[in-house]
């Protein structure tokens, strides 16, 4: 007896249980019997080999693809892939070269279950269509989406270098004034571009922001993963696409319209940004609780706690307080109707000067979302 992959067609040995190509579990076949002349006879076939190298399809079937091993592979003939540097649950991700521009570009290949849910490859493709219009120098947006003759689906997006903003924190502690200033300048200029085109982030916090530096040395904010990104004006699919706020986001960062599953607008955004400034600022959040649903509440019934009643020591500027409260107000319409006014404001009351762009160099030809 014989094992069979139901969705490719690939033979295996009988102690094998799922498909190397594509992780489905295998079934039984039972092959029928075929006349054959006796061996010796002439025109009668050479003995075959009984023997079968367990989890490997029969000679004739297509070369195994390994997803969480492409290094070394030449993907959809375009893409001479280099080594891995991430991966997470549904998808693997690897630093690339272009074979014909020799840029370099980070591909999230996805998951063979992933790429088989109608759901999930809809959604894919609906923020394909949106990240590729998010080119901006401080956003990482998708290039494009692809999907190779094997069925491996892949999405390319520019490679990013730098230091996640979170990892930062955590190593420096609180950030200057003058430098948290800058970074949320830049934040605010990239989300302002998705705003423009009616998309929301809806899922924006540390994790999800790159700290890169230029070739002077100077450093510089880009917005990452607009993967949970959506248009403001959404259709009944696309709503049953992204569900709710309670379920796509990180409750750590989210609005209050968004914890009670309300409408969002770029004021959702302008609230998660607040909330990442003053954790940059005191190395702590602005509520406090002994569980992430007391925090939750804490941010629906709760006034932040004042910078300088968290962190008494470093005296920041009572301008800088103001500004951080209209940005995390409960109410959205008494907070900033955009991410630039928040950041100006932010700028000005913190003395700073503003951020100089961030063209030319790594960012002149990078990245794309996903």
């Amino acid at each position: 007896m014989s094992m069979r992959c139901p969705a490719c067609g690939s033979i295996y040995g009988d102690e094998a249980k799922f498909c190397t190509r594509d992780g489905t579990r295998l079934q039984a076949s039972e092959r029928a019997p075929t006349a054959t002349a006796p061996a010796g006879t002439p025109g009668a076939p050479p003995p075959r080999a009984t023997a079968q190298r367990l989890n490997t399809p029969l000679a004739g079937s297509r070369p195994v693809l390994n997803h969480a091993n492409m290094a070394g592979q030449l993907l959809d003939g375009r893409y001479q892939i280099a080594k891995k540097i991430g991966e997470g649950g549904m998808s693997y991700v690897y630093l690339a070269q272009d074979i014909s521009t020799n840029e370099r570009y980070a591909i999230k290949i996805l998951s063979p279950a992933l790429s088989k849910d109608d759901n999930a490859m809809a959604r894919l493709r609906r923020e394909a269509a949106l990240g590729i219009r998010l080119a901006h120098p401080n956003v990482c947006h998708i290039v494009r989406l692809g999907e190779t003759e094997d069925g491996l689906v892949y999405v390319v997006m520019p490679f990013v270098e730098g230091e996640i903003l979170s990892d930062k924190t955590h190593r420096q502690g609180v950030l200057p004034l003058a430098t948290v200033a800058r970074f949320v300048h830049e934040i605010a200029g990239g989300l302002h571009v998705a705003h423009e085109l009616k998309i929301v982030h809806r899922d924006l916090k540390p994790e999800n922001i790159m700290i890169c530096t230029r070739a002077d040395g100077t450093e510089y904010a880009v917005v990452m993963d607009f993967g949970l990104a959506k248009e403001r004006k959404a259709g009944g699919e696309l709503e049953k696409l992204t569900a709710t706020g309670i379920i796509l986001g990180t409750p750590e960062f989210m609005s209050p319209e968004q914890l009670r599953g309300k409408p969002l607008d770029a004021r959702t955004d302008v609230y998660s940004l607040a909330l990442m400034t003053y954790e940059m600022l005191t190395a702590k959040l602005p509520f406090d609780g002994r569980s992430q649903q007391e925090m939750m509440i804490a941010r629906l019934r709760n006034d932040p706690i004042p910078l300088n009643k968290r962190r008494p020591e470093l005296q920041f500027p009572d301008a800088v307080e103001r500004v951080l409260l209209k940005g995390m107000a409960r109410n959205a319409d008494e907070r900033y109707a955009s991410a630039p006014e928040f950041a100006a404001d932010l700028v000005a009351a913190a003395g700073a000067p503003p951020a100089p762009p961030s063209s030319g160099g790594l960012m002149g030809k990078l990245f794309g979302g996903g």
